[in-house]
């Protein structure tokens, strides 16, 4: 079988990115299989007695991670999934199961509605309400009136399909309580959970408090291999993992992916406000340097970022804006951004791109990154 036109694009942008001396980001899908077993071999061992026997069933150093992640979120018990979809739609049906009632409040750009094919409905049975459509997380006041009744309220922090953004600490207990007034349990979804802390003012377990339940993935801003975990109180736990056997993830072994997310707690969690800081000065210098440039307007949102991740607007079809992304890699060696996307409504000829900005985004100036943008914009002419 030959390589498809949509591979050997895909090929030419790993390649660029990859020998791409300057970047914001070093994604963990840009290394060769060889390059990610050799670091887990050489700096597993800070973390975990690599002597012990592998896992069996979740034993072990998966265990090890589950008792690590309650213990950060200052929640009772923890247990690690291989998916943080199955990890989700476990909680949300054990806390359907003891509500008795199978409808969960979310919002409709969340995971579950826009990326798991229906899976909350097909697979477990539930029913999805919105109490707010706007591209933001419901307000107390939407969840109170809000007509139809629910079990469950699920909240995503940050909510990523409208711009990776938060409320405040203020309108996010709000929106708790009033819950609370409708005697609906409260589940987080937390696959970035751990870069809210800056812009909420609070640590992780003030944050995981408010909530019944969490779910935290270690792939997404913890350079994970893959897997999560589903934190809360103990007994549900000891339910999820029912639960979690009937949906197939009882896997034999979990030892690679289980040490990565031990890594990614111990290197990469501590690190997350500096990438977070940072992203503010990156957002900052690109709304500037494509306000000076040729481009009819920009837009970053949110302006400035809420996490260290945000969206770029910009009024050109994605494959253009694709197009002059991986030249400027290819040409420069610099990586200013990597996919484009085609808005999902609105007229054609309008795109966006999600910026992370990690490690290597923290030696970028906000002179460096106005530069890009230059560069950037003439390979638009």
């Amino acid at each position: 079988m030959g390589v498809t036109d949509e591979q050997q694009q895909r090929n030419r942008r790993l390649t660029a990115w990859r020998r791409s001396g300057k970047v914001l980001a070093r994604m963990s899908a840009d290394h060769t299989l060889a390059e990610r077993l050799a670091a887990l071999a050489a700096d597993a061992g800070t973390v975990h007695d690599l002597g012990e026997w592998t896992d069996v069933y979740g034993d072990g150093v998966v265990a090890e991670a589950e008792r690590r992640t309650a213990d950060l979120l200052g929640m009772e018990a923890a247990a690690f999934f291989p998916t943080g979809t199955m990890a989700q739609q476990v909680a949300l049906r054990c806390w359907a199961g003891r509500t008795g009632d199978r409808a969960v409040a979310l919002h409709p750009l969340s995971h579950p509605e826009v990326h798991e094919r229906g899976a909350l409905t097909s697979v477990s049975g539930l029913r999805t309400v919105h109490p707010t459509t706007a591209p933001r997380l419901p307000t107390a006041d939407e969840i109170r009136d809000f007509p139809e009744p629910f079990g469950t309220l699920m909240l995503e922090l940050p909510l990523r399909d409208a711009g990776f953004v938060l409320p405040s600490w203020e309108e996010l207990k709000a929106v708790v309580a009033a819950a609370r007034e409708r005697d609906a349990v409260v589940h987080l979804d937390g696959a970035r959970l751990w870069e809210c802390t800056s812009h909420l003012g609070r640590g992780l377990p003030e944050i995981a408090a408010l909530a019944d339940s969490v779910y935290v993935s270690f792939y997404k801003s913890l350079d994970g291999l893959s897997g999560a975990v589903l934190a809360g109180p103990e007994s549900l736990i000891e339910e999820a993992r029912t639960w979690r056997h009937r949906y197939g993830g009882q896997l034999f072994q979990q030892y690679p992916a289980a040490l990565s997310a031990l890594l990614g707690l111990e290197r990469e969690l501590p690190r997350l406000p500096s990438y977070v800081a940072q992203a503010k000065v990156v957002a900052g210098a690109l709304a500037g340097g494509f306000e000076g440039s040729e481009v009819p307007w920009c837009r970053v949102h949110p302006e400035p970022p809420h996490t260290h991740q945000f969206r770029v607007w910009l009024p050109y079809p994605a494959e253009v804006l694709d197009e002059a992304s991986v030249r400027q890699a290819e040409e420069t060696g610099v990586t200013l951004f990597r996919r484009w996307f085609d808005a999902p409504a609105g007229p054609p000829g309008l795109s966006f791109t999600e910026v992370t900005v990690a490690a290597p985004g923290l030696e970028w100036t906000a002179g460096d990154v106005r530069g890009a943008v230059a560069d950037f914009v003439e390979r638009l002419a």
